[in-house]
């Protein structure tokens, strides 16, 4: 297929750089603009967004910055039909032409249903997801159809055998931490993908950027065999290393970071046997070191009737587990955060940020973990403090 030409880079815009934090939709165009100038600079041109990004204004945030700026051949534009929003056949519709709309262009170049997983499927075929961008696609308002999938390989299996006719490729959740994963199972969907031929994008090859944080001792394995290599560079150039993968994206914040993947992506080596042994040693340490497998999609809060920042307190989490000394620091931002958001202790159970995982965490089980942690040993501390100041 056309696509497996060469290994190339995207541009993942599901976390572009902010003027607030707090705010989703603050972009800083001052660099974005420069970010994807730089990019298509370099010679990449591949550029993923969806309806859901940054508070459903990632589309209006592309547009801006890339299709408002440059010729429309300067660049491949890929967005996705949101499975967990639309409510029938004739919404897709709706949904579409706004997409269209939102992003300022006639057509797609890559189109996909996003977040594919047991939760979706039986509506996607109530309601003909695969035959309305089969249809769009034969109309030429999209290019290439393809579908992000974060779910069993069994399931994953069932919808090629059924649509394999309507599916050109397969976006994958892919990176060395994720690799053997019973709750991604990344190395057998993407053999599943290649029993039917479907090249992969690889999308969260730095597992939302933690990857790019690894332990010291990490670190130091990846340091001492190349200290020119950055620790970014290790997951993608994995990543790019498997068998059927065509694209690996990757969410830029920086100039350096755009510098840094052009490096190794333009003329792209695949990780040798000896790279591969440290990163099962690297791995190996990673699981040691990681309480909670977020990657801050943040899909889990949409929807949330108690507005707690999951992906915010669980990264908090992973920091005290990971050290003992940073735990009076991980509070004050616990504390800080919930002034405005709903504390870990207010979940009540409805799950479905659970439904929504893309990593099929066990999102309730662990905010408990993080009430023990954040609530109930910062409580115990506090009465220990009140009586020692007393006596």
């Amino acid at each position: 297929m056309e696509l497996m030409n060469e290994k190339k880079f995207g541009f993942g815009c599901m976390r572009l750089p902010l003027l607030d934090k707090e705010d989703p939709t603050s972009f800083d165009y001052d660099l974005i603009n420069k970010l994807f100038d730089m990019y298509l600079e370099k010679g990449f041109t591949y550029f993923d967004t969806a309806y859901t990004y940054h508070g459903y204004h990632g589309e209006e945030g592309v547009r801006k910055a890339l299709v408002e700026r440059h010729l429309r051949d300067e660049f491949q534009l890929a967005t996705k039909l949101p499975l967990r929003d639309f409510k029938d056949s004739c919404d897709m519709e709706r949904i579409f032409n706004e997409q269209l709309s939102n992003c300022g262009v006639d057509f797609f170049d890559f189109y996909l249903l996003h977040n594919m997983g047991s939760n979706v499927f039986n509506k996607c075929e109530k309601y003909g997801a695969f035959d309305f961008v089969a249809k769009k696609k034969a109309e030429g308002k999209i290019k290439v159809v393809g579908m992000s999938f974060h779910d069993t390989p069994e399931l994953l299996d069932k919808i090629l055998s059924k649509y394999t006719d309507k599916l050109d490729f397969i976006q994958l959740q892919i990176n060395y931490v994720d690799w053997n994963q019973p709750n991604v199972n990344a190395c057998d969907c993407l053999e599943i993908a290649n029993k039917y031929n479907k090249p992969v994008t690889v999308m969260e090859p730095c597992k939302g950027g933690t990857l790019v944080n690894v332990p010291k001792e990490a670190e130091k394995l990846m340091r001492d065999y190349n200290p020119n290599y950055s620790i970014a560079s290790w997951a993608f150039r994995y990543a790019a290393s498997q068998k059927g993968v065509f694209r690996v994206l990757s969410g830029m914040n920086t100039i350096e970071q755009v510098e840094d993947n052009a490096s190794f992506m333009q003329n792209f080596e695949p990780l040798n046997e000896e790279e591969m042994a440290i990163i099962e040693k690297v791995t190996k340490i990673i699981n040691e070191n990681t309480a909670v497998p977020c990657t801050a999609c943040e899909y889990c809060t949409h929807g949330c009737p108690k507005n707690i920042p999951i992906p915010k307190y669980f990264s908090l989490y992973n920091s005290i587990m990971r050290t003992t000394d940073s735990f009076s620091s991980q509070m004050v931002y616990y504390n800080n955060i919930a002034i405005n958001h709903g504390k870990a202790s207010e979940c009540i159970g409805c799950k479905q940020c659970e439904s929504a995982c893309p990593q099929h965490i066990k999102i309730t089980t662990h905010l408990k973990d993080v009430v023990e942690k954040f609530e109930k040993i910062a409580l115990f501390l506090l009465e220990k403090f009140k009586k020692d100041k007393i006596s």
